[in-house]
């Protein structure tokens, strides 16, 4: 069974987030947001890539796994039902099903991680879309 990792970076910083990294041997980042923009220094889509690539770890954004606007707000007040309503309506659409079929494929080739805002997996649509199109895949949440 193969393994995918997810992270969230709420709270981290850039040394600590690739250390985790680092220490699971993730080799890829797959950043899941809808909005890879970050009020977190080093987390917007640019300079994260920079970093990672001076860690030497890849770094691919599939914009259309990411979560709607109310589902993003739903997610920061703690609303996981209203997330996973509209989450299942994202899935759905081919766009985020060649994404997903994508994510896998990428994920298949070298150890990654799914990447996401929140800390806490419970509360992010990477669960959701691991629940979703993750049969026969082992799941690994990352903390930092």
């Amino acid at each position: 069974m193969t393994t995918i990792y997810t992270i969230g970076y709420e709270g981290a910083t850039m040394d600590a987030f690739i250390a985790a990294l680092r220490t699971a041997g993730v080799a890829r980042v797959i950043d899941v947001r809808a909005l890879p923009l970050s009020r977190r220094p080093g987390f917007s889509k640019s300079p994260l890539a920079a970093s990672l690539r001076e860690a030497g770890i890849g770094y691919v954004h599939l914009k259309a796994l990411g979560t709607p606007k109310r589902g993003r707000d739903a997610a920061k007040k703690g609303d996981v039902a209203t997330l996973r309503a509209v989450y299942d309506d994202q899935l759905v659409l081919p766009e985020a099903q060649v994404a997903a079929a994508r994510m896998l494929e990428l994920a298949g080739e070298v150890p990654s991680a799914l990447l996401c805002y929140e800390r806490d997996p419970c509360h992010c649509h990477r669960t959701l879309l691991m629940q979703a199109v993750g049969e026969g895949w082992r799941v690994e949440d990352l903390y930092v």
